[in-house]
């Protein structure tokens, strides 16, 4: 009997003593990704236009290692790969996170543009041009948005890259807007609200004066202040009208 408990006891002090002789170097853990590795991974996935598996890297590119030396790269890259699967929430967060995170960075730009862009293409992208409603008819958020975005880039990068672009983007969101508070105007006249009308068309002059829609907009006026007997405020409109506009100009005289 006691050789039995001779045994249990060796046996035991056998155990405890491998135990402890594992430290945790010794012990197998499968390692992530180094940046590198994943750096180079998520370019092929973009070269390839596999943006599904370029997030992924990007992601945890961004996670793990987010102060080395591909941080940037993977910020912005991300904005551009969400932008591209139409996550439009998350590539305007990942922009507006770059912007906040890097304001000096040579290639903030970028990331202003990007946000003009996302908003731009969502309010004249392929699937709304499908709608039977004319642009003008539609809500103007997203392209107030796109604006906004657009000319905040070039006021504070005159000399980017994405400058003209954005400029040239910024006329023709301009001019949708323009039409779009035209149409609001004339709405207000068909229901006989003719303070919201003129209220409504006079900011078209005042806010969009190079705009095609300027004439209708001043007939709108001229024409509400007529019926609301304003005959002070219709006269100066429709000198303004006969001077600018003189073939407008006949409809109300």
């Amino acid at each position: 009997m006691k050789n039995i408990y001779l045994i249990i006891s060796i046996a035991a002090m056998l155990l405890v003593t491998s135990c402890a002789s594992t430290s945790p170097s010794d012990v197998k853990v499968p390692l992530a990704d180094d940046a590198f590795s994943l750096y180079q991974k998520s370019r092929m996935a973009l070269k390839a236009e596999n943006y599904q598996t370029a997030i992924r890297q990007l992601e945890q590119l961004d996670s793990l290692y987010p102060f080395g030396e591909y941080s940037h790269f993977a910020q912005l890259n991300l904005i551009y790969a969400y932008y591209k699967v139409r996550d439009n929430a998350s590539a305007i967060a990942a922009a507006d996170r770059f912007i906040r995170q890097n304001p000096s960075h040579q290639d903030v730009d970028y990331a202003y543009f990007m946000k003009g862009r996302i908003n731009f293409e969502a309010e004249v992208g392929f699937f709304k041009e499908l709608l039977s409603a004319d642009l003008s008819e539609r809500d103007a958020s997203t392209a107030r948005q796109a604006f906004t975005d657009f000319a905040e880039l070039v006021r504070k990068f005159p000399a980017s890259k994405y400058a003209k672009e954005a400029r040239e983007r910024m006329i023709f969101l301009r001019n949708r807007l323009a039409r779009y508070e035209l149409h609001v105007a004339k709405f207000y006249m068909e229901r006989q609200s003719y303070i919201a009308a003129a209220n409504r068309a006079r900011y078209v002059v005042e806010h969009y004066p190079q705009t095609d829609v300027v004439p209708d907009a001043l007939v709108i006026m001229i024409t509400a202040y007529d019926i609301l007997d304003l005959p002070e405020l219709s006269e100066k409109n429709r000198k303004v009208l006969q001077l600018n506009f003189p073939e407008k100009a006949k409809q109300v005289l």
